[in-house]
């Protein structure tokens, strides 16, 4: 009995002791917190994909004729007006081929006066002849064949200069001056920089969530200081195999982006105004989401449901009302009834 007495007052010591311990190591002490006042306002959905950037404006350039290249005005990456010479061929042969159509041209226009004199017309009264008798002559004398060789031999000596169809940039330029050019291949192509528009993809699911002439921000990966701003242009009414939909917005062009950049993409259309939260303010506990409020110097803990998001919002649609004092921040360790003291109070 001695024994068990002298156990039992040991074991009470050493319980006695550890509680003391525990009460050491962890301190009844506040944690801090920010806290913000939950307000309804303006929510700024967004929508994140991936895309490529495509030129509004893009030609491939090339002579009507084969020739010579005589002479190559610009480079690749040289910025070019509307109507500027690029390029030009040798004209000797084009400039020969007009002058023999022209020789031709006029001895068809002597035939076809010899032919309406033989109907009993004046050479100098063509418009007294009636259409049927005109289009006879014509063909009797060559008049329109003359013609039309006439005009070809012409547009091909004004086409031996390469011009620009746009402002823009010139790109795949490679031919040399005194070398060959092929007329079935581009010579060149030349980018147009205003207007760009960007090709992307969204879920069949997201659909309800975009619209013509929402705003969008489009970043490029290989700059991000190059990022505009843009509206969409057209959505696409088809649903592929994959369950995306292809949709097209337009873009203020600038110098620094080119035509096949990838580029991310974030839609943003306003929905009104909604109760909102920073993302800092939702935390996970066993896999629902909470946030913590404050009410007498603690920490409320109430499950939400959240709506939407952004780069930085929740939406609230439930567990939550306006005015209610938001934890922001300090709440990863909190719990239930946690004592907290407030650093900060942040508004918006």
């Amino acid at each position: 009995m001695a024994a068990l007495a002298l156990m039992a007052c040991s074991g009470a010591k050493t319980a006695g002791e550890d509680e003391a311990g525990v009460a050491t190591v962890l301190p009844d002490e506040s944690n801090e917190v920010t806290v913000q006042v939950l307000e309804k306002k303006v929510f700024e959905h967004e929508l994140v994909s991936n895309g490529k950037l495509v030129a509004g404006k893009q030609a491939d350039l090339r002579f009507e004729t084969a020739g010579v290249v005589v002479a190559v005005h610009v480079k690749n990456g040289e910025r070019v007006q509307a109507g500027q010479v690029i390029a030009e061929l040798d004209k000797f042969r084009l400039a020969n081929q007009v002058a023999q159509t022209k020789d031709a041209l006029e001895k068809a226009r002597l035939e076809l006066q010899d032919v309406l004199i033989g109907q009993g017309y004046a050479a100098d009264a063509q418009e007294e002849v009636p259409a049927d008798v005109m289009r006879l002559a014509k063909v009797r004398s060559g008049y329109d064949q003359a013609e039309a060789q006439y005009a070809l031999a012409k547009y091909e000596e004004e086409h031996a200069s390469l011009k620009a169809p746009f402002d823009g940039v010139v790109a795949n330029l490679f031919a040399k001056p005194y070398n060959e050019t092929d007329a079935s291949e581009a010579f060149c192509t030349v980018v147009g920089t205003e207007g760009m528009e960007v090709d992307f993809t969204v879920l069949e699911s997201e659909l309800p969530l975009i619209k013509a002439g929402d705003k969008v921000v489009v970043t490029p990966y290989a700059d991000a200081a190059a990022q505009c701003v843009g509206r969409i242009s057209q959505i696409n009414p088809l649903v592929d195999d994959e369950g995306m939909v292809k949709v097209k917005a337009v873009v203020d062009g600038n110098r620094r982006l080119f035509s096949g950049m990838n580029v991310r993409i974030s839609v943003h259309r306003s929905l009104g105004e909604q109760l909102v939260v920073p993302k800092s303010a939702l935390v996970l506990r066993s896999g629902k989401q909470v946030v913590f409020t404050l009410k007498d110097g603690k920490a409320q803990w109430n499950y939400v449901q959240t709506a939407l998001e952004n780069a930085d919002s929740y939406s609230i649609a439930d567990g939550l009302k306006e005015g209610d004092t938001v934890i922001v921040t300090g709440n990863v360790n909190l719990a239930h009834e946690s004592p907290v003291t407030v650093v900060d109070t942040k508004r918006e």
